[in-house]
């Protein structure tokens, strides 16, 4: 997702979004393998699910690799947060005093 579609929505909704997005993707991979193996399939049939599953794995690490990416910017985000907040505080208590 490109920087400047971030910057319109906040780094928490993103997260969300992207953890429901692999939960639906997660559950869709265990319906297509259990159908994969469970289910009695022609080779054409046992071949497309095949695609369909490499396409859900192969989605849910592009998910898992953003929200890595995410999540460290949401770190970053409140470790700076913290630190203005000290610093406000320092601030305060030396005008203060």
């Amino acid at each position: 997702m490109t920087k400047k579609k971030r910057e319109n929505r906040g780094v928490a909704l993103e997260i969300d979004g992207l953890e429901k997005k692999l939960s639906q993707c997660r559950r869709d991979l265990e319906v297509v393998s259990f159908r994969l193996y469970e289910e009695e399939l022609s080779p054409e049939a046992r071949r497309s699910l095949e695609r369909e599953k490499n396409s859900l794995m192969s989605k849910a690490s592009n998910y898992e690799k953003e929200l890595k990416l995410l999540r460290r910017e949401n770190r970053k985000n409140m470790l700076l947060s913290v630190a203005i907040f000290i610093l406000l505080t320092l601030m305060y208590a030396y005008w203060v005093v």
